[in-house]
């Protein structure tokens, strides 16, 4: 599209079954009850001066543009505070209106500068449009007395700048902090001339504030006042085109504005059913990674990892890679082979991987970086429920009355939605956290937790089964729901369980550490409160038992009846932009897509008719077995696409090994990764903003990435996983990933009723989407779990095999921070890093007193299997006995001191339960000094000689 600015209404739409039917200027116009004059004159095509009021804020009525006249009311009410009424007749247009209004607008414009034609928002600024709007052609009170004009410009963010010369005051980007973001971050300090927008206290700037940089104020300026650096800098957008963040599983739908190829800025789009017009600081701003000088354009080769990468053209590294491959197979075997879909790429991307795998390798060796992250999901969730995925859309906790979060933080790693929890909660919605850190949504501005359960790591099945003892033994359960939509037989046994005294929250506050009143008084809430969703994270997943822990809050929901309508439900915090779509394309080495097992013949059958091929009815290997299989030489070449193995799995020093001893690895990716240091091809992709395709979010909402520029190394991923293909003698011939999405469709029931054109035209689908649901489903299991009964699994406690003693005192659990993303290859190329330029570890003032630490000293973190060095951050955010880290850079490689140890059902690593030592240091440990001289060895790169 070209670029055209998105529709302001002025004041949010009203859901209403009632409507009314006024009459503006002459037209009739027909609105549900509530809607104000202003909307109402907006949809009917009218245009009334606005400047304080905008369609994503309540209506606040200060700035005395938008006045009307109605017949029969007193006065000229503002528009954009005045209900519509049945047979009101307003008039917008009058020479009453046009003289206040002009007034109104000489005032603001007396205290402006008038450097229109050099400034940065030039034909893009509501003030200027609504100066023109009222006729005002000349200032009647001159400019000379005092005004603004010589206020400062802070420019302490590293993305936009705050103009105060050109503030007016209305207040939007304050009430955008508070409505939108709830971070109250911005406040108008003094009164009448005096007033004037500040960030935090006295001596704050933007950067040094409470503000997140989520860009709610930048978006709500009607002037230059906020603005981005890279408008001032590159100037008005051309075009635009709709498309879909690739950041963490909210899946935030956003506006790439253009410049010729260049982007100007990324502004989110109002339409989009995940976001609603918000964003975060990553999504909205960190995107500069995609032309960071850091990134590999050209393909690259090498015999062995010891030397120097060698560029090469497309052609000659596919017909290596490929010759490789074949080589492998025909000496070592099909199962000698095997590849890792990327839940950064999208749905047709992770598709054809595994497609690759099955039928080039001949191996269902394939895996996906959900091994780590959301593994238990699919196996508990597919246990209790019968599908593998979260039950709601993400408006549904609006209708929630107690909202539990466990093992999750959603203001870092998921802050849109987390926004919109904390609305609910400001209007009287209940909390309760269940995590050993004090994250900030315990204690936020006009948030605040009933219960916050600071549990001992790695006893999440402790404290549910205890709450599920109290729901039982106090006679809080469900009964009819139960008997209705689940299992009597199973769940008699499994209340027999809970309802032991073992499992009472006094006896198990030995090793929960969470006080029995505490617990039983959550319990409670959960069970009495009303609508009561649960969502939960990696907190949850990545233990020795995540998928028990699964299970067990499986079993909360059905034992009070929260599944199956608005408001409830089990809701999974996926924390990559595709991780849930990565698992529904068939990415495990044991399920094709949909979730149907490989070895189910008559599912098996159809895949082979399609692709033309025999596959192999043999589970294959997940991550961590390929990499022992690697050591012990049975496993010989592995394809990686958009993941950092090295990086982001644990016993760094274990993966190393494993890479070390394969006879190729292929890396596909932006940036020289980890991974890629243990390579011999170098594949480079494409960003999202160089694609077309599908990502599929936490709330299995399918939706349209669509490319905004050519990609700079010359393909999308999908083609160039299509052109290895090719190379390797599959007669594949895909020519756009919509003829993919097809096939898709084609062999996967959930997704059958899916397509491009669909998306295009409908915007988003929530799987599943097929003849029984031709609409899609913003909630599962309605009518009954798609299992057919709910079923009642016994969890049963187990503690973890991974202690702590006399050498390794300390828990260490990890996770992220706003700023950062994942292993940070992309956000540490970007100005996020202003925030969190290095991984610290945060420990309790005790623990650091006992060992003589300050913050910012640097300190050894221990465990059995390794060691590395960061500087501490003494906090009492965590517990005496626990320690906490983000593992976002790779110079820390906070994965060399995790364990191998992991989910008993799904191999997922157990990175929040860790046994160390923490002591000080003076410097990098020797493994730190290793890995570096490895890192830039392996890095050297010979330049292709240029052609004659």
């Amino acid at each position: 599209m070209g670029y055209v600015p998105q529709d302001d209404f002025g004041t949010p739409s009203v859901q209403s079954a009632t409507t009314v039917t006024l009459t503006i200027d002459g037209r009739p116009v027909t609105v549900p009850e509530g809607t104000s004059v202003m909307r109402a004159a907006a949809e009917c095509g009218g245009a009334i001066p606005k400047l304080c009021a905008t369609d994503s804020l309540q209506s606040f009525g200060s700035c005395r543009l938008c006045l009307v006249e109605v017949e029969g009311m007193r006065g000229t009410p503002a528009s954009c505070t005045t209900p519509v009424a049945p047979g009101m007749v307003v008039h917008t247009q009058t020479p009453r209106l046009e003289k206040l209004r002009r007034g109104v607008m000489e005032l603001y414009i007396s205290d402006h500068p008038l450097d229109c034609l050099t400034c940065s928002a030039n034909n893009d600024c509501e003030l200027q449009d609504a100066a023109a709007q009222v006729g005002l052609r000349d200032v009647r009170y001159g400019y000379a007395g005092e005004n603004h004009l010589a206020a400062p410009t802070d420019v302490s963010n590293p993305y936009f700048d705050f103009d105060a010369s050109k503030c007016i005051v209305c207040s939007r980007c304050v009430r955008a902090c508070e409505e939108v973001q709830g971070t109250f971050a911005l406040t108008i300090d003094g009164r009448g001339f005096g007033s004037k927008v500040s960030a935090g206290q006295a001596t704050d700037d933007f950067l040094s504030s409470e503000c997140v940089s989520c860009g709610a104020c930048v978006a709500a300026c009607p002037t230059a006042t906020l603005n981005e650096k890279a408008v001032a800098e590159i100037g008005k957008p051309e075009r635009a085109v709709v498309t879909t963040c690739a950041y963490c599983g909210v899946g935030c739908t956003f506006r790439a504005e253009m410049k010729g190829e260049q982007l100007v800025r990324m502004v989110p789009w109002k339409d989009g059913k995940a976001n609603h017009g918000h964003s975060c600081v990553k999504g909205r701003f960190a995107w500069g990674y995609a032309n960071h000088q850091d990134r590999i354009l050209a393909p690259m080769i090498r015999e062995s990892i010891e030397e120097p990468w060698r560029e090469v053209s497309w052609g000659e590294a596919l017909r290596y890679t490929a010759d490789r491959l074949n080589a492998i197979k025909a000496q070592y075997g099909a199962r000698a082979l095997g590849g890792i879909t990327s839940s950064r790429c999208t749905n047709e991307e992770a598709y054809l991987v595994q497609k690759l795998v099955r039928a080039g390798f001949g191996s269902n060796n394939v895996d996906t970086c959900a091994r780590v992250c959301h593994s238990p999901t699919g196996y508990g969730l597919k246990t209790t429920f019968g599908t593998s995925a979260g039950t709601q859309d993400f408006d549904s906790v609006m209708d929630s009355d107690v909202i539990l979060v466990i093992g999750a933080n959603p203001t870092d790693a998921h802050p849109v939605f987390a926004s919109q929890m904390k609305r609910r909660l400001r209007q009287g919605a209940k909390l309760i956290v269940i995590d050993p850190r004090r994250i900030d949504l315990v204690r936020s501005p006009h948030v605040q937790a009933e219960h916050h359960l600071a549990l001992q790591p790695g006893t999440n099945v402790a404290v549910l089964t205890a709450m599920a003892h109290v729901i039982v033994t106090e006679g809080l359960a469900d009964e009819a729901y139960i008997r209705e939509r689940c299992d009597w037989d199973e769940y008699q046994d499994w209340a027999r369980f809970v309802t032991d005294e073992r499992h009472s929250p006094e006896v198990l506050q030995a090793v929960t550490r969470v006080p029995a009143a505490d617990l039983r008084a959550a319990a409670r809430l959960y069970a009495t409160g009303g609508n009561a969703a649960i969502y939960y994270g990696l907190g949850v997943t990545e233990h020795s038992q995540g998928s028990s822990t699964v299970m067990a809050i499986a079993n909360l929901a059905m034992v009070t009846g929260n599944v199956g309508r608005r408001g409830v439900g089990v809701n999974p915090l996926r924390g990559q932009n595709n991780v849930q779509g990565s698992c529904d394309m068939g990415s495990f080495p044991h399920e094709l897509s949909g979730y149907r097992h490989i070895s189910d013949g008559e599912t098996r059958a159809l895949f082979e008719a399609d692709w033309g091929v025999a596959l192999d009815p043999e589970p294959g290997l997940r991550i961590p077995n390929m990499l022992d299989a690697a050591v012990e030489g049975s496993f010989r070449a592995l394809y990686v696409q958009g993941e950092d193995i090295l990086q982001s799995d644990p016993n760094t020093h274990h993966v190393a090994a494993g890479l070390a001893a394969m006879d190729l690895v292929i890396v596909h990716d932006l940036f020289l990764n980890e991974t890629a240091n243990y390579a011999h091809v170098f594949l480079p992709g494409s960003t999202f903003l160089e694609k077309n395709g599908t990502f599929t979010n936490a709330e299995r909402r399918i939706q349209l990435v669509r490319k905004v520029m050519e990609p700079a190394n010359g393909y999308e991923d999908w083609e160039v996983t299509q052109e290895l293909a090719k190379a390797m003698g599959l007669g594949w011939d895909y020519a756009h990933p919509a003829e993919i999405m097809a096939e898709i469709a084609r062999l996967t029931p959930s997704f059958a009723g899916v397509s491009h054109e669909r998306l295009d035209r409908e915007g988003s689908l929530q799987w599943p989407v097929n003849e029984a649901h031709p609409d899609g489903s913003p909630i599962m299991h309605v009518d009954g779990f798609v299992r057919g009964k709910g079923k009642f699994v016994v969890t049963d406690y187990v503690p973890t095999d991974e202690k702590t003693g006399p050498r390794f005192p300390l828990l260490l659990t990890t996770g992220r921070i706003l700023s950062q993303y994942n292993v940070g290859a992309q956000t540490r190329r970007t100005a996020n890093t202003v925030w969190h330029e290095e991984d610290v570890l945060e420990i309790h003032p005790t623990d650091a007193e006992n060992r003589g630490l300050v913050t910012g000293d640097i300190v050894r973190l221990a465990s059995r299997v390794g060691d590395t060095t960061l500087r501490a951050l003494v906090t009492d955010r965590v517990a005496p006995g626990v320690v906490y880290t983000t593992f976002h850079h790779p110079d820390t490689q906070a994965n060399v001191v995790t364990t191998e140890y992991s989910d008993w059902a799904t191999n997922c690593p157990e990175y929040k339960v860790t046994a160390v030592q923490v002591s000080p240091s003076n410097g990098p440990s020797d493994w730190q000094k290793d890995y570096t001289a490895q890192a830039t060895h392996s890095r050297r790169i010979v330049a292709a000689e240029p052609a004659e």
